[in-house]
């Protein structure tokens, strides 16, 4: 009765197919990726893109500020819980996501990459900051919990956060690491968490390959997924806490 529709699933494999009756069927070499919702999507997709291609193609996914976590905001509330629920809910997306998450939790709980990432078979490699501000404004400081602005400052610019509020980021991070976890001990798995206070660090050159660009264990995110993506180093390296990395590229 609303006249809407959501059909992302069947665009997704309409797409891939359309891509390799123009000749992906024949790569050696595919990759998936995509940043922030696509990121997301990156993830929860992996091994349906991989069961799209052929056996002997070498298949990868990367991850670009995805790993959205499931944690409680400034209030002591669930707001991503639920906003992710609702997200589940509208788009009937439960059918399309892994079984062997759905099975043992509630769907919208498989949103969350900290409960699908260890089951995903393909390679995977996760690119994120550790206080990523779209996570800091969205999950920590979620809509509504701070009536007051005191939050304002500090969550437009990390910069500008005072000790206290500092420590609860601090703390966010530490959350952040440990919801990584779910990655697994696989060999196939990589990932460059910097501390940053960024989203999305692979659309432009300045984050991705300039001169100026972030740096970890003296390699740029091209140079750490260049390195995963043709098996030279796996790559697993987490910054140290915020404000020591004096390589991120301000752009708030």
């Amino acid at each position: 009765g609303t006249g809407l529709h959501y059909r992302g699933a069947r665009i997704f494999k309409a797409i891939i197919e359309d891509l390799l009756a123009q000749g992906m069927n024949t790569s050696e070499n595919a990759i998936l990726s995509g940043c922030s919702a696509g990121g997301l999507t990156t993830i929860l997709h992996c091994d349906n893109f991989g069961a799209l291609l052929p056996k002997s193609a070498k298949v990868k996914c990367f991850s670009d500020a995805g790993y959205f976590i499931d944690h409680k905001d400034i209030s002591g509330g669930a707001y991503i819980e639920q906003f992710f629920n609702d997200v589940v809910t509208l788009h009937g997306s439960a059918k399309n996501l892994p079984p062997s998450c759905t099975s043992t939790m509630k769907p919208g709980l498989c949103f969350f990459p900290q409960n699908v990432a260890q089951q995903i078979q393909t390679p995977l490699f996760i690119i994120n900051a550790a206080y990523d501000h779209w996570q800091v404004r969205n999950i920590l400081v979620a809509p509504g919990t701070d009536p007051k602005g005191v939050w304002k400052s500090c969550r437009a610019n990390i910069k500008n956060c005072p000790p206290d509020q500092l420590q609860v980021l601090q703390g966010f991070r530490l959350d952040f690491l440990k919801a990584l976890e779910g990655l697994g001990p696989s060999s196939t798995r990589g990932y460059y968490i910097n501390s940053c206070f960024t989203h999305c660090q692979t659309l432009d050159q300045a984050n991705w390959f300039g001169p100026n660009s972030p740096r970890l264990f003296n390699k740029s995110i091209a140079e750490a997924v260049g390195d995963w993506l043709l098996d030279k180093d796996q790559f697993r390296q987490i910054d140290c806490p915020y404000p020591c990395d004096k390589t991120c590229v301000d752009h708030i």
